[in-house]
Order: structure tokens, then sequence, then C-alpha cells
């Protein structure tokens, strides 16, 4: 989009330059200063252009959560689908020499403004941020001030003083290291494991996030990058099941002046808190160590009973197949973003005919089976999910599955998403029965022993891989793969299989269970 002379701007430099004409040659020298300094600064404001992007909340400045500047304000980025290739986006456009790490969950900080874009979409190869796809244009978005987006880039101006000698070692063999001190064992940094405990909430399932080491005071822990990873390792601590929720918040009471423990990163499967990464941990960190609201403190919710989804991929490899298919029978495929950037650009270049090209789709049915002990319900209110008329249903779930293939190197070279599942009951076992259905803004979610089942013949249920070619490949499923929703666990969430790929059919085999 970049410098796009706006209104607003006109109005500024229009201003500028009557400010300018009316300095005299009687003007006393610093008054004329005082009016020359007001034209720089209203031509500064001015070059705020329309969707120039920013990092905040970092410690360096090629690191922080991601905003964007979209009529005159500036916003955050939301992390649902966010991946390497939005990364390198942001990172071209400021300026850095390529990425090191993308960050999700708020990692530097809990988001002090609105959310401007939302299941961003980019090949990598943008000029801008704003030049990639969105499933729901600016401004519309599902996602709380823990969700924003982040990256770590490349800085080579960055002094290599300040790495330790082991890190620029690897940086030169491998031109891909960290140059931030990396994460480490909490257990290691404490010298031994942490007390871990819940305070100030109404019963002993809730409440703030406590550790204490051996002969300590008991501290908080920091709400940057918290998620329900974090949260499940604390509620199967102790005792208390899982995570429902996991939050940042000083609901339950609580300090920031009193945090101790900060930029913890759990897997979600370890025994204790202890066994998880962290960046600092020490009495009183204060905002240097947790930046943004004085309530972003770490909080759960815990609970005995829970969804676990489970992907079928028996299902996915006796249904994998090929089908060709114009444009113009994918449109409302197309309005939510089911399909190759390349389709969008012939949409583009040839606005007359680009409705008679073909398309290259696998698709294949999704059966996901509730196995827990408690319904999964979408994490989104009723009231506010989305009217899509083109499908006609509701959405409740920004990102409920997403669909990879990728190469023999690992890098993801087509995708597919479900921009939000109709979730429903359309096959139950053991006596389960259906409860939920789209039908009429119908109650959704996944019974226990129930499973929701979205066909091959469906629109969005396929990968399009018009720009592949014929080969051997990974296909990779996942359902509800932002960890959003709470469940037993999450290493069956996500099938990864084996593809062959020729051109005239598909196989899928070989598959296995992961996490997303």
């Amino acid at each position: 989009m970049g410098s796009v002379a706006q209104p607003a701007v006109l109005i500024l430099f229009a201003a500028a330059i009557m400010l300018a004409g009316t300095t005299s040659t009687s003007t006393p020298a610093r008054h004329g200063s005082k009016k020359a300094a007001l034209v720089r600064q209203l031509l500064r404001k001015s070059k705020i252009s329309e969707a120039t992007v920013r990092l905040v909340g970092g410690r360096v400045p090629s690191e922080g959560n991601v905003e964007i500047h979209h009529m005159g304000k500036w916003g955050a980025v939301c992390d649902d689908e966010w991946d390497q290739q939005d990364a390198q986006v942001v990172c071209r456009q400021l300026g850095f020499d390529g990425v090191l790490r993308v960050t999700h969950s708020s990692a530097y900080g809990p988001s002090r403004r609105r959310f401007w874009m939302d299941n961003v979409l980019c090949e990598g190869t943008e000029r801008e941020l704003a030049d990639c796809r969105t499933a729901e244009g600016w401004g519309s978005s599902d996602c709380t001030h823990s969700e924003s987006a982040g990256v770590v880039c490349r800085d080579p101006d960055l002094d290599a003083a300040d790495r330790p000698q082991a890190l620029q070692e690897e940086e030169e063999e491998e031109a891909a290291r960290p140059r931030w001190k990396p994460k480490t064992r909490i257990k290691d940094a404490a010298g031994g494991r942490l007390l871990v405990r819940l305070a100030g909430g109404r019963t002993k399932e809730e409440g703030r996030v406590e550790v204490r080491t051996k002969g300590g005071e008991w501290s908080l822990v920091c709400g940057d990058g918290w998620s329900l990873l974090e949260a499940g390792v604390v509620c199967a601590e102790l005792g208390l099941g899982y995570a429902r929720s996991a939050v940042q918040t000083d609901f339950f009471g609580g300090n920031a002046s009193h945090i101790g423990l900060s930029g913890v990163s759990c897997r979600g499967n370890e025994s204790s808190l202890s066994l998880c990464l962290h960046d600092v941990l020490g009495r009183g960190l204060g905002r240097e160590a947790c930046p943004g609201r004085r309530e972003n403190i770490a909080a759960v919710i815990c609970t005995q009973k829970i969804a676990d989804l489970v992907f079928d991929y028996d299902e996915l490899t006796r249904s994998a197949h090929l089908e060709d298919r114009q444009l113009f029978f994918l449109q409302c495929a197309m309005e939510e973003n089911c399909l190759a950037s390349s389709a969008y650009r012939l949409r583009e270049e040839d606005s007359a005919n680009w409705h008679l090209e073909t398309r290259r789709l696998l698709r294949f049915t999704a059966k996901i089976i509730n196995a827990g002990t408690e319904d999964f319900r979408p994490f989104i209110p009723k009231h506010l999910w989305e009217w899509h008329a083109c499908h006609m249903h509701y959405h409740s779930m920004e990102v409920f599955a997403t669909f990879d293939v990728l190469d023999s190197r690992g890098v993801r070279v087509a995708e597919g998403h479900k921009a939000s599942f109709c979730l429903e009951d359309n096959q139950c076992v053991h006596g389960a029965k259906p409860v939920y259905a789209c039908a009429n803004f119908g109650d959704q979610g996944i019974t226990v022993n129930c499973s929701d089942i979205y066909r091959y013949n469906i629109d969005c249920q396929w990968v399009d891989i018009s720009d592949l070619d014929p080969g051997m490949y990974t296909l990779r499923v996942a359902v509800n793969p932002e960890f959003k929703v709470g469940e037993m666990t999450f290493e069956n969430n996500a099938a990864r299989c084996s593809l062959l790929y020729t051109e005239s059919f598909a196989t899928v085999y070989n598959c296995r269970h992961e996490r997303p």
C-alpha cells in the first residue's frame, strides 16, 4: 500500500505551507524558527504513512510485538496463523536482515491497542505487511490483549560484543542463531525445583500463580507469553487436573513489582513448571522483565473434566484425492482465503477471464473425535460469532484447523485452513447423543464420544496445490492448532502423513499423530 497520500496528510501539508508562507522578513528570527519547527513537526507526522509497521515492547529495536499504522492510528496484529512467512515480510519492511524467531501470545507484553489485522496470510515475498491477505479485513478480530503477534529480526548492527562467544560461533556456522540470551530451564537457574501455588482465587482451582525457590519468598509470574501450555503444567503439578483458561490479569490480586519469574515457555507435557524454560528469574524483577500493563500477571483456572480432540487420520487416507475445478465455482472459497495466493493474483491480473482458470485441489475428509470427559466448545461467546452469507453459517472459531504441505526440507509449500469450522455432532458412539447443530444459529461444539466430520466435498476442505510440481511431500493436518481451547493433551491434535503427488493422482499414507 506504501506511502499513499491520505486526505489528513494533504491537510497537514497544506497547513505547513500556510505556516511557512506567513513568515515575513519583518518577523523576528526566533518566531520564524518556531514556525519552521512546527512545519518540520507536521511533516514528520505526515510521514507515518498508511501500513507503516513497528515493533514494541522489545529489549532491542529488532524484536517486539508487531503494530501497524492504519487510518491514522497504531494497532496490533493478532497471532492467529502468524508464521515465518508473515514475520519475513515485517522484518524486510523494517529493513532488517531476516527472521530469527516468530513469537505468539503477546510475548512482549499484552497489546494496549485494538487489533487491526487477524489471520494474516503472507507468501513471504510481499513488500509490506498490508499487501498480505487477511481472512476478515481491517479491524475485524476475535483476539484478546494476550494474543499479539511478534518477531525477532536479524539485526546486522547489533553489537557482537553483547552476545556470548558460543552464540557468535554458532551464528557464523549456521547463520541462524539468536543474538539474545537463550531461554534456560527454570530448575537449573533456581538451583532446584520451584514450589508452586495458586493464590487469590475464589476456589482452590483458580488464582494467580506464585513460585518460590528454596529459602526464598513467594513471587509472581509475568504474564508475557502465558498460554494454556504453561497453565496446563501448573494445574497438573498441583493435582488440579487440566487448564481451562490461562489468563493475564490482576483480578486475583498481586502487584507487578513482585514479579519473580518472566518469559516462561512450556511444551505442555512437563511434570513440573521447574522443567520449563524461562527468560529471567529473581525477586522483584518489575517492569524491566515484565513490560506492559500492571495486570500482566499469570493466572490459571483449572478443571477436572475437559475435552480431548483426536484427529482421525484413517479417514484422511481413505478420502484423499485430486480434483481440478474452475475458479468460477470457487468464488465463495476465495472469500474465505481458501486458495493459494496465485489464484488471487490471477483475479487481479485478468479481471475478465480469471474465473475460467482451473485450480488443482487435494481434497480429503477431516473427522475429529472428542475423546475427552467434557464437551468441546468454541471459546468465542455466541453473540460474537460472525455470519458468512456465502456458506450460510456462523464462524465460531477463527482458526479451527490448518492444512500444510511440506517439502523434503520441511518448508511449507502449500497451505489451507478452516476459518472456523461449523462445529457440530455428525456421528456419535457408545450411546452418546448428538447435542450440537449449526443450523438456525444453533449451539456449536462436539459432544463427548461424538465426531465433527467435514467431508471432502465441502468448500475449503482441501489444499490448493496448483503451484506444486509432482513429487514426494508431507501433509500435515492440525485441529485447535493455536491451543486456544484447553484439552487433556495436544499430542493427538495433528496428523503427519506422507503425500505422493503425480500428474494424475495423489495418495496419502504412513500417518502418525503429533502435536500441532
